[in-house]
């Protein structure tokens, strides 16, 4: 895909162009989540299958690298590819996050294909499903799911699919204590993203109040000049409306004029904002990349001097530590996606992956239960 499809192919795409991309992407992060904590696990799990043999599992698909389609959809490739020796076989991953289940679900075009009009289960391919409230999990091919599945409808689905009853599918997973930490992190993770995600919806509020002013109390919003409150503003409409400015390239570069050593974390959230903003609407040109990596390895230094023991974050005395913390792990969410991206797309080997989300976050529990304090 060319550089420029890239970056604007989702706003065509009917299933997010409802939403910003950012909120599409937090919807498709948290599978991502998931299977990027299971990797060395299911790696494990594996070589025991295949004992005195070379194994290596890894993330594959077309979310490998990226975590979430820039089309949209749903990628019909498998979530992981094990090599064994010379050997591949691939790996899909489902995991239940509730128990009371009465029906095991799983997509028809995961576990068959058609030939001469027959379902036929796929071949070279198992599925790893992880029972999270029981810490259980099962390893299994398609043909298990042929055999012991019927087809039927899923309502939350809307399609067809091969649904498992619950007492022929609890029979076939096995307990593994080492889930206990496993599914403790995917849920810490998964209640950070929901959390720090809520900032969109706070500058939302606090926009439409604003704007609501004008009417109500005959107050005047200013838009000022040289201002990175109002260049935040600015780019937060543009980006409800699915706008793009005229001269965005020249945007970005005058955005990264902002960033310094004394922007408290509020400061910064709304500039990794108007950064990814910007960024999913451009080509970089070469001049323009060698001035952003830098930039950007410096706004994440910046976030994480701020890093307190108790898991929170601390800039200003402006601010609540939760109300910081929430700053600070939306602008690491931000970071890390454009990290990724500048390595996939532009070869940044300046930059070092990130193998797992929010690993720029010392502390993961720490700071989840300071987000449960918050919400008792």
């Amino acid at each position: 895909m060319a550089k420029s499809d890239a970056k604007t192919i989702y706003a065509q795409s009917s299933d997010i162009k409802a939403r910003t991309y950012l909120e599409y992407r937090k919807d498709m992060k948290k599978k991502a989540i998931a299977e990027l904590e299971i990797v060395e696990w299911l790696e494990n799990k594996v070589k025991r299958m295949f004992p005195n043999k070379q194994v290596k599992v890894f993330k594959a698909g077309g979310d490998n690298f990226l975590w979430f389609l820039r089309k949209g959809g749903i990628s019909r490739e498998p979530d992981f590819l094990a090599r064994i020796n010379s050997k591949e076989i691939e790996f899909e991953f489902q995991y239940a996050d509730k128990a009371g289940l009465e029906f095991y679900d799983f997509k028809i075009s995961k576990v068959a294909k058609s030939k001469n009009k027959k379902r036929l289960p796929i071949q070279n391919k198992h599925f790893v499903y992880i029972h999270k409230p029981f810490l259980k999990y099962a390893i299994f091919p398609p043909e298990w799911i042929f055999k012991n599945g019927k087809y039927g409808m899923v309502e939350a689905w809307r399609s067809y699919a091969f649904r498992v009853p619950k007492k022929k599918f609890e029979k076939l997973l096995k307990p593994d204590k080492s889930l206990k930490n496993i599914c403790e992190i995917i849920d810490a993770k998964n209640s950070i993203l929901n959390f720090q995600h809520q900032l969109v919806d706070i500058n939302k509020e606090n926009l439409s109040h604003l704007l609501q002013g004008v009417i109500d109390e005959n107050k005047i919003v200013k838009i000022i000049p040289k201002d990175l409150d109002s260049f935040h503003k600015v780019c937060f409409i543009l980006d409800n409306l699915n706008k793009i400015p005229r001269n965005a390239n020249l945007w970005l570069m005058y955005l990264l004029s902002y960033i310094s050593q004394d922007r408290n974390l509020e400061e910064i959230s709304q500039i990794t904002y108007c950064i990814d903003f910007l960024y999913s609407k451009i080509s970089l040109r070469p001049n323009e990349l060698n001035q952003l990596i830098p930039k950007v390895k410096e706004l994440l230094q910046i976030i994480k001097s701020y890093e307190q023991n108790d898991g929170s974050f601390k800039s200003s005395l402006k601010f609540s530590p939760i109300e910081e913390t929430r700053f600070a792990l939306f602008s690491i969410n931000l970071i890390e996606d454009l990290i990724q991206d500048m390595i996939f797309y532009y070869n940044a080997t300046e930059l070092k992956p990130i193998k797992k989300i929010y690993e720029n976050v010392k502390n993961i529990k720490k700071v989840n239960a300071l987000i449960k304090i918050i919400k008792i």
